[in-house]
Formats: C-alpha cells, sequence, structure tokens
C-alpha cells in the first residue's frame, strides 16, 4: 500500500513539471508580426514656407500736440472716422513762467512806444499842415506809428498764446489738436487731465492719436534664411489671421528686405504683403497671422507617406520593398518635393511595387 502512493505521487509530481513546461514553451512563443504594405501612389504636391507676422495698415500717422499742457477735452475716441482738420482734442496751456514775464514785458514797451509815436504824430501832423515840413517827413512819422501799433496787437496776441494757445487772429488756435489726415482712429493713448509735451526739434512730443486707413492693408512678417532665397516679388500667400481662424484672405508678396536681422540665433528676413480685403470681415490692426508661401508645385506625380521613410547610417532614404509575402528588401530612394506628409518618389520604386507600411 504504502509503494502504491510512492508511484502516485511520483506521477504526480512529474505531471506537474511537464504541465509547467509546456505552459512555460507556450509563453515563450510569440506569434508572427504581420507587416501591413503600402503602394506608391500619384497625387498633387505642394512645398510650402510659413511666414508669422501680423496684420497692420500700410500708412499709420500719429498726430502731435503743438504745445505742451494738459488734455482738456477729448471729442473723439478710437475707432471713429475722421477727415482731416476734425478736432481731436483740446490742451490746457499751462504757462512757462519766464515767457509769461517776457510777454508782458513786451506789451509794456510796445504800448509806451505806441504812446509816443502817437503824440510825435500828432506834432508832426501840426507842422505839415502848417506846411513847416514836407510830405515826406511827414510819412516817415505815420510809419513809425503803424509800426508801434502793429507791435502793440503782436504783444497781445503772444500772451494770449502763452497764456491759451490761441490768439485773437482767426485760425490760429495751436491748442486744438486736429487730425492730418482722413482715416480710422486706431488709437487715443491720453486721457482727459494727462500732461502732454509738445513736438520740437528737440523733442518727439507726446502722441494723441494714431490715425490709419484701414482700406489698405498689408502683412508683415519674417521668413528664414533658408527659405528667402526661393522668395519672387508677386508671388501669391495665403493668409491665416488668428483671430478668423476659420477665415483665408489672399494676399501678393511685394517686399522681402535686403538685410536679415538675427531672432532667437536664427538670421530673419522682413517681408511685406499687400492683402486683399474681403467684405464680409473686417481686419483690425494687428492681428497675428501667418502667411502660406508656394515655392513649387508639382502635379500628379509618384509619392510615398514620408512617415513610411527610413533612414540608414548615411542618412540616405530608404523604403522596404516586398519580395514575397513578408519577406522584404531594403530598397534606397531618390525624392524630389515634399508637402510634410507626402514626398515624391524619382528613383527606386515603381507604382507596382509594395512597401513595408510604418504609419498608422
Amino acid at each position: 500500500m504504502k509503494k502504491f502512493f510512492i508511484i502516485l505521487a511520483v506521477i504526480i509530481g512529474v505531471g506537474s513539471f511537464a504541465g509547467t513546461g509546456y505552459y512555460l514553451y507556450q509563453k515563450s512563443e510569440e506569434p508572427p508580426v504581420i507587416y501591413e504594405t503600402n503602394s506608391p501612389f500619384k497625387t498633387d504636391i505642394e512645398r510650402k514656407t510659413v511666414a508669422t507676422g501680423s496684420i497692420v495698415p500700410r500708412k499709420e500717422i500719429e498726430v502731435k500736440s503743438q504745445v505742451s499742457g494738459v488734455i482738456e477735452t477729448l471729442y473723439l475716441e478710437a475707432g471713429n472716422h475722421v477727415k482731416a482738420g476734425d478736432k481731436i482734442a483740446k490742451v490746457k496751456i499751462i504757462p512757462n513762467v519766464v515767457a509769461l514775464n517776457n510777454a508782458d514785458v513786451r506789451i509794456k514797451m510796445a504800448a509806451i512806444n505806441f504812446k509816443n509815436a502817437e503824440l510825435e504824430l500828432q506834432r508832426q501832423r501840426e507842422l505839415y499842415e502848417q506846411k513847416v515840413i514836407s510830405e515826406f517827413n511827414y510819412n516817415q512819422f505815420l510809419l513809425t506809428y503803424n509800426l508801434a501799433r502793429q507791435e502793440v496787437e503782436a504783444a497781445e496776441n503772444n500772451m494770449q498764446l502763452i497764456k491759451e494757445g490761441a490768439s485773437k487772429n482767426e485760425g490760429m488756435s495751436s491748442n486744438i489738436v486736429r487730425a492730418t489726415s482722413s482715416g480710422m482712429l486706431l488709437d487715443i493713448p491720453v486721457k482727459e487731465g494727462a500732461f502732454v509735451i509738445e513736438s520740437n526739434t528737440f523733442n518727439d512730443g507726446t502722441t494723441i492719436a494714431s490715425i490709419a486707413n484701414m482700406t489698405e492693408m498689408i502683412f508683415e512678417g519674417k521668413v528664414d534664411e533658408a527659405e528667402v532665397g526661393k522668395l519672387i516679388e508677386g508671388m501669391k500667400l495665403s493668409l491665416t489671421v488668428g483671430a478668423l481662424d476659420t477665415v483665408s484672405f489672399d494676399a501678393e508678396l511685394e517686399y522681402i528686405s535686403p538685410k536679415g536681422v538675427e531672432d532667437q540665433g536664427a538670421i530673419q528676413f522682413e517681408i511685406k504683403a499687400s492683402v486683399s480685403l474681403r467684405s464680409d470681415n473686417f481686419l483690425r490692426a494687428g492681428y497675428s497671422a501667418n502667411a502660406d508661401i508656394v515655392l513649387e508645385t508639382k502635379q500628379q506625380v509618384l509619392a510615398v507617406k514620408e512617415s513610411d521613410i527610413q533612414f540608414d547610417e548615411d542618412e540616405k532614404p530608404y523604403v522596404e520593398i516586398m519580395l514575397a509575402d513578408q519577406v522584404f528588401e531594403k530598397r534606397i530612394l531618390e525624392t524630389g518635393i515634399s508637402d510634410g506628409i507626402n514626398i515624391e518618389v524619382l528613383g527606386g520604386l515603381t507604382a507596382e511595387d509594395k512597401y513595408k507600411r510604418l504609419s498608422d
């Protein structure tokens, strides 16, 4: 009986060992990989470059103040359309103490000279009526009197200009800021109560407003030095505006900078393109935009998916051609232009070939 249990235990142990070995063997065997294949195909390919930039008016004018002072009144706001000569703002003059004192002295001296000239003219008139002096001599005193009177008026106007920025003479009002051209007010960067500085030879002055013609817009962007040599003025661009992502605008390249500038370690060249506006979308100044520039186009060329191409140690492109079922051979390709998805095949493949598919 004891011998029976021993034999049974041995049989169970051997069976367990064999079962475990078979299970591990089954686990160690991986199923064979089945590669799918693709075939070359005919398609149109466009090679493009992208320029990043913004939409801006072709001409934007900054309106400055002719006098220094405080903004007393703003007549308009950004977005309003203006014509040349329209009032934008009024500046309250803060007189300079030295200039005010000099103007006051000038008025007093002019008044004294005018009084003396008036008295002398009366005396000379009496002598002229008595035939004591000639008409020529009398006219000399009359001229001096008229000049003295003009100086009084000029001194008073100068005082008013210093105090208020406006003279008595019609049309002379330097404290009124007016539009210098027609267009849309893009920005009024000052507020009522803000101090402004006049524009002169030594100072640019404070900008009161900026005006632009919004019917003439251009794209300003930059392209890399590797692509700028392929650009030609007159090329067509397709603009995608960030704020209007579902709408594209046509543009025409009209300027390529002759000089590059370094930007984050790369040399960039500025370009400009005239934008064809659309009646159903208003382009605002400063919109960011990307410009697609078609550098080269080929129609119905033999191509493969670029994601299926591999590179050897010499950086030569290749695909794996299927010779038989799941049997592949490396084949070096001669490639042409690419659009980032499809790449032209100039040699190494025919339309009948099948190659290993690597992309999903």
